[in-house]
């Protein structure tokens, strides 16, 4: 059985930083695509970040220059290290990967509030 288990989520104040990890069972991330998502209140859910297994990074424009994703296939654990947060970054985040044999897999999501 696959499971993906967010932490780290929490109320900060703007500018602060939270670092997001994410703990994979029953699934390699080495074997899938891992990334982050993320759903403010009353928005669709929107790619954060996803990395793929040399390393390569793909950021939505929000939050380019301001997160950083990455990985430990040895774990597995996935991070979402996030710094200059702002209001706008308030949402649910959730850790995702698409198994190579093309199913979805969700995690429960974390909430994160950046107070200003």
């Amino acid at each position: 059985q696959v499971q993906l288990v967010e932490s780290g989520g929490g109320l900060v104040q703007a500018g602060g930083s939270l670092r997001l990890s994410c703990a994979a069972s029953g699934i390699a991330f080495s074997n899938s695509f891992p990334g982050w998502y993320r759903q403010a209140p009353g928005k669709e859910r929107e790619l954060v970040a996803t990395i793929t297994n040399s390393g390569g990074t793909h950021f939505a424009d929000s939050a380019k220059g301001r997160f950083t994703i990455s990985r430990d296939n040895a774990k597995p654990m996935m991070y979402l290290q996030m710094n200059s947060l702002k209001p706008e970054d308030t949402a649910v985040y959730y850790c995702h990967t698409r198994a190579a044999w093309g199913r979805d897999y969700w995690g429960q999501g974390t909430q994160v509030t950046v107070s200003s």
